[in-house]
């Protein structure tokens, strides 16, 4: 992967990525100490309240964030972002009521919506070579792997000699560097027409673009999966290791580097092996063993039997390659679908879609398995996983022939994907063949 940082300016942006990420880790340590300090007992209440506000924020505001700023240089939205952030991040430490949180988590979550989408789009128009972008996605992986490895231990550390207020000054410094970083790069200006198009069709255009596309609508489905099985394990893991094994907090940090660490590997390994399949053949079958792992799971704590805990730590290892195994390629299916100015509002579309599944997952697999109990919750989300498989084989067909036909006639007919099908002033089904690397191109016969 050395060669994608040898783009002096992706590297920058690489660095600038795993700074805020460690200092978001940061963050969520401390705000979980904070929650306890206020609430006590209903701490868990008050970061499920947190995390949901996280979600609708990054649902409902990604694609309006998105329309609203495409005509922005792009430096000046990430680095107005980050200074958003570390500004909620300085006045956390100060809050004295939960609804403080609240609201503060809610300017924070949408500084994010309005980043995040962003500097997605903005990493293809940098590395133009599809091995380059490749291996970013996979450094992209990596860098959210470390911050669930490494921000746990930072924070141990300081936490010896400061308070947990502390660790906010941590998350500032984080998001001030990475707004620094962002400053020195000399980024390409955003790809858009000349032409002005109303808010609501820009509004609406990175969703209708992405539901019309064949492969983007196995991709939701895919993603319904990944969250499906990761909402159990980012959720219940504590349960598990506490209450069931009857293990401490070193325990569960074991249990979360093993989760890590499958997925780091697969990031690792997946760029060669994406140089030879097509993401489709990758991402579904990692899909499949995930949901299969989480049945077999499921069967094996049926009746309160737990596994030996080296079974654990494999399983969880398993899980966290096929986890990163279907999500790691997903930025390759963005590229390749959308023309470079439609990128920033097929991302923001993803990453609003994406989340909508976590805002389904997420409270299903806390509040169920509160009430249910985890044999329970695990076997209703594996069987939500394998619903996202079933629809993803149905909605992002194989095609052996790599010949696709289909129409597009939601898109609006301005769209380059439109005119480049029509014929006498008529719009018309047409067929895309699919090139070596996977890209659709129109025939006329």
């Amino acid at each position: 992967m050395i060669r994608a940082l040898s783009n002096r300016t992706y590297a920058t942006l690489f660095t600038a990525q795993v700074v805020a990420l460690l200092g978001t880790g940061l963050m969520t340590i401390a705000l979980g100490l904070l929650a306890y300090d206020l609430a006590g007992d209903a701490a868990g209440a008050v970061l499920g309240t947190a995390f949901t506000i996280k979600m609708v924020a990054y649902v409902g505001l990604s694609p309006v964030l998105a329309a609203s700023l495409v005509h922005l240089p792009r430096k000046a939205v990430l680095i107005g972002a980050d200074l958003a952030r570390a500004g909620v991040a300085l006045a956390l430490p100060f809050v004295t009521e939960v609804w403080q949180i609240y609201a503060l988590i809610f300017v924070l979550q949408t500084a994010s919506a309005s980043f995040t989408p962003v500097f997605q789009a903005t990493i293809p128009d940098i590395l133009t070579d599809e091995e380059d972008y490749t291996q970013a996605l996979s450094l992209s992986r990596l860098a959210y792997d470390l911050e669930n490895l490494l921000s746990p231990t930072l924070a141990a550390l300081l936490l010896l000699v400061i308070s947990f207020h502390g660790l906010f000054t941590g998350t500032v410094v984080g998001f001030l560097i990475s707004a620094a970083l962002v400053a020195r790069c000399d980024l390409p200006p955003f790809a858009g027409t000349t032409e002005t198009r109303p808010f609501s069709e820009r509004l609406t255009r990175g969703s209708r673009i992405y539901l019309a596309t064949p492969r983007l609508r196995g991709l939701l489905a895919l993603n319904l999966t990944a969250a499906a099985i990761g909402a159990f394990v980012l959720v219940n893991t504590v349960v598990l290791i506490r209450s069931d094994y009857g293990l401490g907090e070193r325990a569960l940090g074991v249990a979360m580097a093993a989760f890590g660490g499958g997925s780091m590997l697969a990031a690792i390994l997946l760029p060669r092996l994406l140089g030879r399949v097509r993401e489709r053949d990758v991402m579904l079958p990692a899909a499949i063993a995930l949901t299969s792992l989480a049945f077999i799971f499921a069967a094996i704590i049926w009746g309160r039997s737990l596994p030996p805990w080296w079974l654990f730590l494999t399983f969880w290892s398993l899980i966290g390659a096929f986890y990163s195994a279907i999500l790691t390629p997903s930025g390759r299916l963005l590229r390749i679908s959308a023309h470079a100015e439609d990128r920033p509002a097929i991302f923001a579309a993803q990453f609003a879609l994406s989340h909508a599944c976590w805002m389904i997952t997420y409270p299903l697999a806390g509040w169920m398995g509160r009430y249910a109990g985890l044999t329970a919750v695990l076997l209703v989300l594996a069987v939500l996983g394998a619903m996202g498989v079933f629809a993803a084989m149905r909605l992002w067909p194989a095609h052996g022939d790599r010949v696709i036909e289909h129409s597009h006639p939601d898109l609006p007919p301005d769209h380059p994907h439109m005119k480049a099908h029509q014929t006498h002033g008529r719009e018309h089904a047409h067929v895309f063949v699919i090139d070596d690397e996977h890209r659709a191109w129109p025939t006329h016969g």
